[in-house]
């Protein structure tokens, strides 16, 4: 995997989680109530498990295996990019001929730092899908009777998803449409949720951006204003959330496909949460100390 040339930039803030009992978690505060993520959690058994709460995703949020697991450098959880069959992708012509167009840091086609392409490399905003596939860590989550808001963890983002029962937009040339008015096209689309049952969450999200400001993953594979990405988060107890994703892109893809299953713990709602965010100025500093490394060879 070639070096990552963007700088992220790591300072402490607190940020907690609402929703949750403060004696839910039986972690006692450090010196000062400043905790540090724990990330090495016992295993749920029937001995500790405890049913799920229902129709609530609240809380504090990170990937079951470790923080490594939602870091997909290699491309989407359930389909990385390393060149083997089973995860070749059903490409549409245009599709394929646009992947071959972005030059990445990470996959099987990945190139030298300073030979990229990426946007996310210019610090722009990664969109949805993207956010769900960049160093997913710490994610949390707040609802309420006509919402439920993600806090991501990577350059501060968050998301809104809509549950008062208003209609997913239609999709048009250059944006969406609502009743009579056309709206913008947005990094986060537009997202609508329902729960299915007491446990399962299901959200649709169009009107994301078009493919020449965003990509699919950081391995290059791309995605379109055409896209419908539908997530499903379920609540198998307590401190599980197995957070599922699938998209139908037509212009990119002949197919849908899944792209991530990815299982998350529940952490303390105390817990600190680091700033980590792409600054310009660290990627001009980063530029300048270390150029560009294929210039050498």
């Amino acid at each position: 995997m070639m070096p990552n040339p963007v700088v992220f930039v790591m300072a402490a803030i607190s940020v907690a989680a609402l929703g949750l009992p403060g004696d839910a978690f039986a972690q006692n505060p450090s010196p000062g109530g400043w905790l540090n993520p724990q990330w090495e959690k016992p295993p749920i058994t029937d001995a500790n498990r405890k049913p799920a709460p229902r129709r609530s995703l609240a809380g504090m949020w990170g990937p079951a295996a470790g923080p490594g697991a939602g870091t997909q450098a290699g491309g989407v959880q359930a389909k990385p990019n390393n060149g083997r069959p089973e995860n070749q992708l059903p490409y549409t012509p245009f599709g394929l001929e646009l992947y071959k167009s972005h030059k990445s840091l990470e996959g099987a086609d990945s190139v030298l730092p300073g030979q990229d392409n990426d946007p996310r490399n210019l610090c722009e905003p990664l969109g949805i899908p993207r956010y769900n596939h960049y160093n997913v860590r710490l994610t949390q989550i707040f609802q309420d009777e006509y919402k439920v808001a993600m806090l991501f963890q990577y350059d501060n983002r968050w998301r809104i998803i809509w549950t008062d029962g208003r209609q997913l937009p239609r999709v048009v040339d250059g944006g969406v449409q609502i009743g009579d008015e056309l709206r913008e096209s947005r990094f986060f689309g537009y997202s609508v949720g329902r729960w299915v049952d007491d446990y399962t969450f299901e959200v649709q999200t169009v009107g994301t951006m078009p493919e020449d400001r965003v990509w699919l993953d950081s391995t290059g594979r791309p995605v379109s204003d055409q896209v419908r990405v539908t997530e499903t988060f379920r609540r198998v107890d307590y401190d599980t959330l197995i957070w599922s994703e699938s998209i139908e892109d037509p212009k990119m893809y002949s197919k849908p496909w899944e792209t991530m299953r990815l299982p998350m713990r529940l952490h303390d709602p105390r817990t600190d949460v680091m700033e980590y965010y792409c600054s310009p100025v660290e990627q001009d500093n980063y530029n300048k100390v270390l150029g560009n490394p294929s210039r050498s060879r």
